[in-house]
């Protein structure tokens, strides 16, 4: 948990990956709650991204590998099974992402370890609100 609460403490900017528009998702839900708690949120999911849609005072991107700044975390709302074919897209972020934090149900170890072996931290099944919370970790 002590690493959970570093991530959480030390992190400023999230990349969202299948962040969603509709409230009643999580991938609504808890980017929005972590925007509240003053967390930088950026949006990707590649329908919202062709609309021309923004969330949390952020465009949408429809990717990862368009992000060409440094994210702390990216925040994965995925399927499982879908996690293998954004695997490159997650090597091509420059600068790779500090952590990646598979929400609540979500774990693929072969995904994981190549992520680790590319010297990302992962954290696997896991809520970021929850913990947030629980943590009781202060608004930035």
């Amino acid at each position: 948990m002590d690493r959970v609460r570093a991530v959480l403490e030390q992190a400023k900017t999230v990349a969202v990956l299948g962040a969603s528009l509709q409230p009643q998702r999580a991938g609504h839900y808890v980017p929005a709650y972590l925007h509240a708690q003053g967390y930088r949120i950026i949006p990707v999911n590649p329908l919202h991204q062709r609309q021309g849609e923004s969330a949390w005072g952020e465009p949408f991107r429809a990717t990862l590998a368009e992000l060409r700044e440094p994210i702390d975390v990216v925040d994965v709302f995925r399927h499982p099974g879908f996690l293998p074919a954004h695997l490159d897209d997650f090597l091509a972020m420059q600068p790779l992402p500090r952590t990646v934090w598979l929400q609540s149900g979500i774990r693929h170890e072969d995904f994981a370890q190549r992520l680790r072996e590319a010297g990302v931290e992962v954290i696997q099944d896991r809520c970021m609100l929850a913990d947030h919370r629980v943590l009781g970790i202060a608004p930035k």
